[in-house]
């Protein structure tokens, strides 16, 4: 079966590879906190439906407790190290396998492996948060190599540690109109593209979420960076098919042979 890859809005994408269901930081509501869905419904039913799921740090918007509790009786969900302590609503999810993991960890899942590495990214559950945990990426292997990015800046050891990949989902925006440090525009997710170097690349983290009452605040912000994307990986990595979505669409990236 070809890899299929689902973008629903956000992070939150559906990896099929090898009869097996990855969901990545699962966010299935219409608002949270001062942050309103702008763009596309909330995911339906059956992006709930996963065999693993990914969870790449602790922001609210990447770890949602009321998301991760939609998930059916003994899913496994891989969190960053210290996720539990940080987050005592993931104590309410004894129904879910919780496993813990630190970049350098790999576990076969079925006819996968998935092999956590660094993120430049703030891994505090908020900002001022007493208990650090690392910002994740994943690269999942089985008929295709995916590398999902999570929430990052770029960082000198980023090809490194990704390694040879067939398709990297990269963050190409933010949730409001100023991104912070340790995070990609579509400019340096473009960069980061020419790294990495893949096959194919899908842009999400962008275009979904906005905070309520600053819809004409910097609302290029918010609608372009999926195109300014697509325009930049052409001229710093023209070898890489970009793919973008809108929410709910799917493609069956080319993987290599």
């Amino acid at each position: 079966m070809p890899v299929e890859i689902t973008w629903w809005g956000h992070a939150t994408c559906t990896v099929e590879d090898s009869e097996i269901r990855v969901l990545t930081d699962p966010l299935f509501t219409r608002r949270l906190a001062h942050l309103r869905r702008r763009r596309g419904a909330p995911p339906p039913p059956e992006a709930a439906v996963a065999d693993l799921v990914l969870v790449s740090h602790l922001h609210a918007d990447h770890l949602h407790v009321p998301s991760l509790a939609r998930l059916a009786p003994g899913t496994r969900v891989l969190l960053p190290r210290g996720a539990r302590r940080a987050v005592p609503g993931l104590r309410k999810l004894a129904h879910l396998r919780l496993t813990e993991v630190e970049p350098g960890t790999s576990m076969k899942v079925g006819g996968l492996v998935v092999r956590a590495v660094p993120a430049s990214h703030d891994g505090r559950r908020i900002p001022v948060g007493p208990h650090r945990s690392p910002a994740l990426g994943f690269v999942v292997s089985g008929e295709a190599r995916t590398y999902f990015a999570g929430d990052t800046g770029l960082f000198d050891s980023m090809a490194e540690e990704v390694g040879d990949v067939d398709v990297a989902l990269l963050p190409v925006g933010g949730w409001g109109p100023y991104l912070g440090p340790h995070h990609l525009d579509a400019g340096r997710a473009a960069e980061a593209l020419a790294r990495i170097a893949p096959r194919s690349a899908v842009p999400v983290h962008f275009g979904t979420y906005w905070p309520i009452g600053m819809d004409a605040v910097r609302p290029h912000e918010f609608h372009t960076p999926g195109e300014e994307f697509v325009r930049r990986s052409a001229q710093l990595a023209p070898e890489v098919a970009v793919h973008l979505l809108g929410h709910g669409e799917c493609v069956r990236p080319e993987v290599a042979r």
